[in-house]
């Protein structure tokens, strides 16, 4: 299908660029008469191909919208992932992307979904809705944090109605607290167009942004540091180590590392854990005996060591059980210290609610991705 291909193409533009889009986040889908394709869990828009889209029958699909489903939320999520799945076309077998509900809500043709930092930065700030409604409330949506899944598209079904009474129109943006940007459009180049308008009209409000140019580390203290945290994580673990001066501002007491201190996004949860260590040391000491405290703390705390560990005047390790999954962890952790930098412009970091978290961190979808993630 030349449409499919066109939104293989999309996908792979916006995929591609990590400006919009880390390691597996993201989504894209095309409408084709009563045929959704959206991407299919686990896939990578950077890479996708005909075959990573998964085909929902849209009819079907309605069907969540009359069902009843349970208060209890793990059984809530399980009976809509059920139904879900059960509206996927005969044949199908992928899994599809868990906001395949909400992409079937917006009427235009092509829908892309992103993360980007700069726009984050609003999205994941004190005074963002503000400024959303300042900047973008004429032609679009602003959805609060809310759980993933089924609850967020009831959330955003809510939010499409009640803008379509006051418009007479569908919005072809979305704003979602603490996770990103959505684009709807006719066309590919409409998509294109509208998000770089987005991307620009953000920018033009930002005066603080993230320095990332890399600073020299104290290579005594980053040995030390190192094989600490080799001697915890066991031989077959990867370790990674960035040292930029985002970090180095970040690392220099527990009260700059506070914009860290919290997950901004369920991404960076899935990728870098909900949690970065800040371990304090002191420059020119052997930091050891601080880390292996600092990371039994952690574990006692989560059941599980860090994936991100950040010692104060030295740098930011990441830790995983393969090279890919210490490089995404890297990834994820540096686009927390863009979205914090971001932030700055729009009253200062706010992070996602312990319990919005909580339920990350147990909801079986994002587990799955999480799965999928570790093994590619």
């Amino acid at each position: 299908m030349a449409d499919l291909s066109r939104l293989v193409a999309l996908s792979r533009r916006f995929g591609s660029d990590e400006e919009w889009v880390l390691a597996g986040g993201g989504n894209t889908s095309f409408k084709d008469g009563g045929t959704l394709y959206v991407k299919a869990s686990g896939t990578s828009l950077g890479t996708i191909e005909a075959s990573g889209f998964c085909s929902i029958d849209m009819a079907r699909l309605d069907v969540l919208w009359r069902a009843t489903y349970s208060e209890d939320a793990g059984e809530r999520e399980s009976a809509a992932l059920a139904d879900l799945m059960a509206a996927r076309t005969k044949g199908e077998t992928k899994r599809p992307s868990v906001e395949t509900l909400m992409h079937g809500l917006f009427p235009q043709t092509y829908v892309v979904h992103t993360h980007p930092a700069a726009i984050n930065g609003l999205t994941c700030g004190k005074e963002g809705r503000a400024a959303f409604d300042r900047l973008f409330g004429e032609e679009g949506i602003w959805v609060p944090f809310v759980d993933p899944g089924y609850v967020l598209a009831k959330t955003v079904r809510r939010a499409l109605e009640e803008y379509r009474s006051r418009k007479g129109r569908p919005p072809s943006l979305m704003f979602m607290e603490n996770h990103g940007l959505l684009v709807a459009d006719d066309s590919p180049e409409g998509v294109e167009a509208l998000s770089g308008r987005v991307m620009a009209r953000v920018r033009a409000e930002t005066k603080r942004v993230p320095d990332l140019s890399s600073r020299p580390a104290d290579a005594l203290r980053l040995a030390s540091a190192a094989q600490t945290l080799s001697r915890l994580l066991g031989a077959e673990a990867t370790i990674r180590f960035r040292l930029d001066a985002e970090t180095l501002a970040r690392s220099a007491s527990r009260a700059a590392f506070s914009p860290l201190s919290s997950a901004f996004s369920p991404d960076h949860i899935v990728y870098a854990g909900h949690e970065f260590l800040f371990v304090e040391g002191r420059e020119g000491s052997d930091d050891s005996t601080l880390i292996e405290s600092a990371w039994a703390d952690f574990v006692a705390r989560n059941g599980a060591g860090p994936r991100i560990v950040v010692v104060q005047g030295l740098g930011a390790f990441s830790c995983g059980t393969t090279a890919a999954a210490a490089d995404t962890a890297m990834q994820l952790y540096t686009d927390a210290c863009k979205i914090a930098a971001y932030a700055e412009n729009f009253g200062g970091a706010s992070h996602m609610a312990k319990e919005k978290i909580d339920f990350i961190r147990n909801w079986e979808v994002e587990r799955y991705r999480s799965s999928v993630a570790k093994v590619s």
